[in-house]
């Protein structure tokens, strides 16, 4: 053991941490109360629920939120009503995930019988970094622990209590360390929410441009109205389906099978898993090669109509599955990126929908798929639209991965700063 280093319940920390239970702080805990459903509300005090947690960050997310009308006597509402700096811990189901209540969160606010809180007393304990040393990782694994031996239904209030924790050994470094996460929080936040702004005004841009509400400057006139098999010319070779491969045809290396899962939604989606079928298998099951640029559009839930343009996945020879319609208008009427945007939007989806069979497993034919008309403007319109989208799309990829580097970095903190391995104070 490195000098100036323990070893700890909760595992190695500086030699003036200590690990401490939740009751050495000798806290209130309890749990909220149980058959409310008389004091719903449309309106009131917020109700929090397991479903107001996230694992992702320590502060309840109200969007979702359900309310309660208490009366202001009520002896359960006086208890489990919520103050300033209580910890919260989910115990029922998917137990240990926590929350921390702010001072952002409404007053008077509730919680329900599947959360319990533990309330400190702060000239003691720092209550928000007792919550980011509970979500991170090594006491999140002691909650997996806890699931794993049977305590799946449940825990109780004894097992909350004895909950372990380390700590620095002032509040006021507690406090430091909290305040940096809290910082590193703020700034996901910040980005979360400008990704999901740049993500409304990318999809209203969208529809108002795959309809013709915008037109871009420079362009007039009316659009044409053309099938997906007319777009084909009627020939099969241009609209056509993947291959009917099994699961005895897969090989570990050999020509690239494109699966729906690779399909999302206006994008490819690479994975790790991938798929390959052998030389002999392309040539008895006579496949249909597919190539970079093709629009892949996968006729299989969810959702059915989902489709994208193959990019360059650095494979020499690929083909795809039999759910999997493969898409070849001609370039000198359509722009592909423009197509891939339009069975994107809404509207395509709801057309797709409309046609689909089955009942377990949505699917659409592709018989039923050629038949689905669209409003195409001009190519240079196709063209310029698809520009525009395509430079937003860049913005919003740069953002999240913003926002991933973000995540990124405040993970690291929390292993550095929750173990004691870089000291603030």
């Amino acid at each position: 053991m490195k000098p100036g280093i323990k070893q700890t319940e909760v595992g190695t920390t500086p030699s003036d941490w200590e690990a401490k239970q939740l009751r050495d702080f000798q806290p209130f805990v309890t749990s909220g109360s149980r058959g409310w459903a008389a004091y719903y509300s449309e309106i009131g005090a917020p109700f929090i629920r397991i479903t107001n947690l996230s694992r992702e960050s320590i502060y309840p997310d109200l969007a979702d939120t359900r309310y309660v009308s208490v009366p202001p006597n009520d002896v359960e509402g006086i208890r489990t009503r919520l103050r300033t700096g209580d910890v919260l811990i989910s115990i029922t189901a998917d137990i240990g995930i926590v929350g921390y209540v702010s001072d952002e969160i409404p007053t008077p606010a509730y919680i329900n019988q599947h959360i319990a809180l533990v309330r400190f007393n702060p000239l003691e304990v720092c209550p928000k970094y007792i919550s980011y040393f509970l979500a991170s990782g090594d006491s999140q694994k002691a909650f997996q622990a806890l699931t794993d031996s049977g305590a799946k239904s449940g825990m109780n209030l004894t097992t909350v209590s004895n909950i372990w924790a380390a700590l620095p050994p002032t509040v006021e470094e507690q406090q430091a360390i909290a305040d940096a996460l809290g910082g590193a929080d703020a700034l996901i936040e910040s980005l979360e929410h400008l990704l999901a702004k740049k993500r409304q005004i990318k999809q209203g841009t969208m529809q108002a441009l795959l309809t013709g509400q915008l037109r871009l400057p420079g362009f007039e006139g009316e659009w044409e109205d053309k099938s997906l098999i007319e777009l084909a010319q009627g020939k099969k070779e241009l609209f056509d389906d993947g291959d009917w491969v099994e699961a005895e045809h897969i090989v570990s290396s050999g020509i690239r099978l494109v699966q729906t899962g690779n399909i999302g939604v206006g994008r490819f989606l690479e994975k790790d898993d991938r798929k390959y079928v052998s030389e002999s298998s392309f040539v008895s099951l006579r496949c249909k090669q597919i190539h970079k640029g093709d629009l892949l559009i996968c006729r299989l839930a969810d959702p059915a109509g989902r489709a994208c343009v193959l990019p360059d996945i650095e494979e020499e020879r690929m083909i795809t599955s039999v759910d999997v319609t493969i898409f070849r208008p001609s370039e000198d009427e359509i722009d592909r990126r423009f197509l891939a945007n339009v069975f994107s939007a809404t509207a395509w989806f709801q057309a797709v929908s409309d046609r689909c069979g089955g009942t377990t497993h949505k699917r659409i034919s592709r018989n039923s798929l050629g038949q689905i008309r669209l409003k195409l403007p001009p190519l240079a319109e196709q063209t310029a639209i698809a520009t525009v989208l395509a430079d937003m799309d860049a913005e919003i990829a740069a953002l999240d991965a913003k926002l991933a580097k973000a995540r990124a970095l405040k993970q690291g903190m929390m292993q550095t700063l929750l173990t004691g391995r870089i000291r603030l104070v």
